[in-house]
């Protein structure tokens, strides 16, 4: 997902991205959404969640 999508799912949920890298922000938005903040890190392959959004940049 490009950063433009990624800002626009943090606008939705209230999250400000500022100047924030994409993961961080992504952490961000599975924090204000109540999810474990695995994105790309040392848990993200047992995190259980396969339909996640953020999945596909995940895997990468």
């Amino acid at each position: 997902m490009k950063m433009t999508e990624v800002k626009l799912v943090a606008k939705e949920l209230g999250v400000k991205p500022g100047k924030l890298k994409k993961e961080d922000l992504i952490r961000a938005i599975q924090r204000a959404e109540g999810n474990p903040e695995c994105f790309n890190t040392q848990f993200s392959d047992r995190c259980g969640q396969p339909e996640c959004l953020w999945r596909p940049d995940c895997d990468k």
